[in-house]
Order: structure tokens, then sequence, then C-alpha cells
């Protein structure tokens, strides 16, 4: 039994689980924390808003693999984060806040201590999986324990540790902190698992559709999918789980019209890891003809928005993995046919819609090698343009927010992800609209002297707003935007600049911020 603070005991408990950067700015409540992170090994990243830590926190997570750590302050600091922590909810990225909260007995008393919140915990609580109070350093310690313990075995949200500024202080009796042994990843009873292998035996014209549950489950994927010749249709978070190319592959389309009737006519439909949101199936119901087979590591998921006929709980490689074992080869390659002629139709579907923003990414693709990570935001050149040009070979390749749709991702994931892979190329792609909201990251980024194009497709503004206005008859207002002095604004952050007007200036700049050491902000304007 050791003695320490809680603010150490959270240190100490991060790097027992192998944390090694966290992002965040230090405040007058959280400096108990900070005391300790150096000696731990930590490396701590400052961002310019906590916003920003949030996202930088959700790109690491996503390229590396492991969870991505913010520390902020309470009150304001955590509650800037917010938007962050919401998104990171809505795509299931495991981000772990720890935030000081008011002294023990004093929470909810609303006396108008600093920083004070009339229930931090409960608002946090609101928009994360859980938000957690520890009220002693033990506590501290178990509590960060439990974090990642669960996230070894079911779904990966984020969650908030609250620890009460004299909680950190304080020091008190803490046991030996270590990893512990996580919880059996769940899989279905074999009886539920030789029932659904039966229908997709049987199964004429079988569908895959993959979410971002599937993601740490490719190999399982493409081992199934390509025993069943079934083709795969991805969400925007599960592009990537089969690989661009492959002759299975569909790409991320289940909100396209092609991609959902593909899904309908199939006589069997396999949900890995998609809760089927709104978002995900472009704004309407998904509608199947066939037999519903849901695999999920969450029970809330294997009916939501869509009815299984057979559920199936479990983590989904374990899942896969014996549904493949038990299923008959494709006697023949008519899965390939189906996948690409539902592949054609998509594109044929998308054509105009991809189109102004295709040669930025034919810009793209001569340049990066096929690892490099693109992140994006909810802007149309993401959207209407990344999503479905950048031929990712892997998941989180292209890394933008889903069901959450939040402005102001994309540079400071870019800043996050450049530390989670060291060697792969990180390019920034976003509308000028979404830029704004995090353009101070920029400076962040200049601090780690890491390379980082920022391409930044301009087009004046908040253009799907304005067209949503002009076709719902709405006048013109907030929308048209004037630009601020980029070449200025650059440099005042520290990063390089370039303009471009066409691929073959793109190319060229895209290849020069690749050497430079620090962002570039590449104005793209055709």
């Amino acid at each position: 039994m050791d003695w320490m603070t809680g603010g150490q005991a959270a240190v100490t408990a991060l790097a027992a689980h192998g944390v090694e950067v966290v992002f965040g700015i230090p405040g007058s409540h959280n400096l108990e924390i900070y005391r300790h992170l150096t000696a731990a090994g930590i490396r701590h990243v400052v961002c310019r808003h906590e916003q920003g830590a949030g996202y930088a926190a959700d790109g690491y997570a996503r390229v590396a693999g492991r969870p991505g750590v913010i520390v902020t302050t309470s009150g304001p600091g955590i509650l800037n984060a917010a938007a962050a922590l919401a998104s990171a909810y809505g795509d299931s990225v495991p981000v772990l806040a720890i935030t000081p909260g008011p002294p023990r007995g004093t929470e909810r008393l609303d006396r108008g201590w600093m920083h004070e919140v009339k229930d931090q915990r409960a608002a946090l609580d609101a928009i994360v999986d859980r938000a957690v109070r520890c009220e002693s350093p033990q506590a501290v310690a178990d509590a960060v324990g439990d974090v990642f313990a669960g996230w070894a075995a079911t779904r990966t949200r984020p969650v908030v540790l609250e620890i009460p500024v004299d909680v950190l202080a304080e020091a008190g009796p803490v046991g030996p902190i270590g990893v512990r042994p996580a919880p059996a990843a769940p899989i279905a009873p074999d009886d539920a698992l030789v029932r659904a292998a039966g229908v997709l035996d049987a199964a004429a014209t079988p569908v895959v559709v993959a979410g971002g549950g599937a993601i740490r489950a490719t190999a399982s994927v493409r081992a199934l999918a390509e025993r069943l010749g079934a083709p795969v249709v991805e969400t925007q978070r599960g592009k990537g789980v089969l690989p661009a190319g492959h002759e299975l592959a569909v790409g991320p389309s289940l909100g396209t019209t092609a991609g959902r009737a593909l899904v309908r006519a199939a006589d069997a439909v396999l949900v890995v890891g998609t809760e089927l949101s709104d978002a995900e199936a472009g704004g309407e119901p998904l509608a199947c003809t066939g037999t519903v087979i849901r695999v999920d590591v969450s029970p809330a998921q294997l009916h939501k928005n869509l009815p299984a006929n057979l559920p199936l709980l479990g983590d989904a490689g374990r899942v896969l993995d014996r549904l493949a074992a038990l299923v008959q080869p494709a006697g023949d390659d008519s899965g390939a046919t189906r996948a690409r002629q539902a592949a054609d139709a998509v594109a044929a579907e998308l054509d105009d819609v991809l189109a102004p923003h295709r040669w930025i990414h034919d810009a793209l693709v001569k340049v990066l090698p096929a690892g490099a990570v693109l992140t994006g935001d909810s802007s149309q050149v993401t959207y209407k343009g990344t999503i479905h040009l950048w031929p990712a070979p892997a998941p989180d390749r292209v890394l933008a927010p889903s069901g959450f749709a939040t402005l102001g991702y994309a540079v400071p994931a870019a800043v996050g992800a450049t530390l989670a892979g060291p060697g792969v190329p990180v390019v920034a792609v976003l509308g000028d609209g979404a830029l704004m909201f995090s353009v101070q990251e920029l400076r962040t980024a200049a601090d780690l002297g890491r390379p980082l194009p920022v391409v930044v497709a301009d087009n004046g503004g908040y253009a799907e707003i304005a067209e949503e206005m002009d076709a719902t008859g709405i006048p013109r207002l907030g929308v048209d935007l004037p630009p601020p002095d980029y070449p200025a604004l650059a440099a005042a952050m520290g990063a390089a600049y370039a303009a471009v007007t066409d691929v073959a200036t793109l190319a060229d700049a895209l290849a020069a911020a690749l050497d430079h050491p620090g962002p570039t902000l590449i104005l793209a304007r055709s």
C-alpha cells in the first residue's frame, strides 16, 4: 500500500495502462495532475482550446488504436471540450477526459466557487458513456482501471473522470496499480451461431453491412465475406473495413440509393457493428426484404433502427470467425459481379456530387502513399469528396465526424494523428467554414514541428447551408462569409502558405508541405 495524492494516482494509473501522451491545457484546478506527468514519462501536448484537445485525442485514438486522453480544468475547461466528447461518443472513440470537480461535500450547492457548474458531473454524463466522480486516490486509480478494462471488452465510448480538487492534492492509501485482466469478450451461443450460419449458407444474394464496430475485425470480415461471396457495404465510420479495390468492396455507400438498393434486395443481410442510424443510412430508414442478422458487442444496438431476425451479441471478430468456420464456401463469383454492379451504380449516382472536389483528391492520390491518413470535417469536401474519393486500404485512414457532424474536427484531429503514427503522412482536408472553428490549433501543429498539409477548399462560407436556403426559398443570411487574410493568418500561426487552383499546383504544394517541418495552409480555389 502506497500513499499518493489523487493527482499522482491518476497519472500513475495512466502510465500503468500504457498512456504515452495526453492533450490539454493547464489551469489552477488541475495542476496536481501536471505535477506528475513528466516524471511518469507521459508527454503533454498543450492545445489552444480544450475542444481542440478533445479532437486531437480522438484523432490520436483512431490512428494509434489505443485510447486518447485529455486533461482540462474544471467548469469552462471541460465544457469547452463537450462537443469533442459528444463527437467521440457518436463515433465510438475511446477518449478519457480527466477534470477537477468541486471539493468533496460542496457539489451542487451553487455557491459561486470558481469555475463552478451547477452539476458538472451530470452535465457531462449526458454526452459521454458515463461521468464518474472519484472521491479518494484509491477511487481514482480504480476508475482508470475500470475504464481501460471495459474498453477491452465492450463498446469504446468516451468517459469522464471528475476528481475533486481536494482529492487531487491530498494523499491517501492506494493499493498496487496495474493492468487488470479484461473481461472476456462476449460471443453468441453456439445454437444461435449455427442458425445464422444456416441462413447465410442458404442465401443466394447475401450482403454484409460493416460499420465502426467492425474496424478492429477487418480480417474476420474479409474472410467471411470471401467465403460467402458477399458484397460489403460500409458506413462512413466503417470505411476501409474492406480495402478499396477488393472485388467485394462497394465502399462507404449505405447512404446512397444504390447502396441501399443492394441491401434491400439481399436475401440475407449480415450487419456488423453499426446502429444503422439516420445519418449512416442517408436520412431514411433502411428497408430489408431478407433475413437480418446483426452482430454487435452492445446489446442496445442489436435491434436499433432495424430489428434483427437473428441477433448475435458478441465481439465482432470472434463471432465472424465462428461463422466463417460454419458456412460453406460460395460456389461461384456472382457476389463479385453484384459488388461491381453496385459500386458502378454508386459511382454514377455520385458523379455530379463528387465532381467539384475531384481535382483535390486527384492531387492527393498523385502525391500521397496509400497508407496516408486524411482528416476531414462536416465539410462538403469531406462528405461529398474524401469519404468516396480517397481509396483507403484500411479503417481509420479517413477520420471525420459522422453522426454528431461537428465542425472544427479536421485540424486538431490531424495534430493528434501525427503523434499516433510516426512516418505516416497526415493531411487535413476541410472547408473554409470549418477551418475557422479550430484554426488556432495550427499553432499547436507548429509547436510540434511535424509536416502537416492543411488543404482548405474555399467555397466562400457555409455553402451547404446556403444551398439549403436557396432550395427552400429562404433569403441567404449568415452564410456568405468575407474571407480572412489567409497568408497573414498562416504566418500568425507559424504555418507556411500556398494558394492552388488545379491538380498540378496542388500536387506541387502537397509535396513541398510534406517536406516542411510544420503545418502548411494550402488554399484551394478552382
